[in-house]
Order: structure tokens, then C-alpha cells, then sequence
């Protein structure tokens, strides 16, 4: 069941509906504002869009990098197991 959590990014408090723990819901805040304040302290500008543009982007490169790990993983997982049988036929 999802519960409404509060939440606060670049200081601006936001309520959220979640059916994660509120433990969850609170690493998620601190990886979101963490990863937040690297890129706003890697950039000259203080434009808020911009870090958050960016942070954005290298998020989902990291998730979409894991997710084709995990089908790579997959892919090998099912080799394996094709051995393992014909190894096991013997």
C-alpha cells in the first residue's frame, strides 16, 4: 500500500506516494541530493535546471548500463545452465 512520504530536494520539501519503506523512501533523498550537490559543485553555473538536467542524464545512463549488465548476465546464466546439462547428461 503506498503512503505519502515528505521529502525535501535542493531544499524544496515535496510529498511523494510511495509503497517503499520510509528507509527507502530516505536513501533515495540522500542519493538524489548527494548526487545533486557532486554536479552542482562540478559546475561554474548555479542554474538549478542544469544540475538537475544533468543529474538527470547521468542517472539514467547508470540504469541503463545496469540494465544491459543484467541481460548480459542473463544471456550467460542460460549458457551456463546449457552446459551444466549437457555435462550432467554425461
Amino acid at each position: 500500500m503506498k503512503a505519502t512520504r515528505q521529502v525535501s530536494v535542493m531544499g524544496r520539501e515535496i510529498s511523494v506516494k510511495s509503497s517503499s519503506s520510509v528507509e527507502q523512501v530516505r536513501a533515495v533523498e540522500s542519493f538524489v541530493n548527494g548526487r545533486l550537490r557532486e554536479i552542482g559543485a562540478a559546475l561554474k553555473s548555479g542554474d538549478a535546471q542544469l544540475v538537475l538536467t544533468l543529474a538527470l542524464l547521468n542517472t539514467a545512463e547508470e540504469l541503463l548500463e545496469l540494465r544491459t549488465g543484467r541481460e548480459a548476465d542473463r544471456a550467460m546464466d542460460s549458457r551456463l545452465q546449457g552446459l551444466i546439462e549437457k555435462l550432467e547428461a554425461f
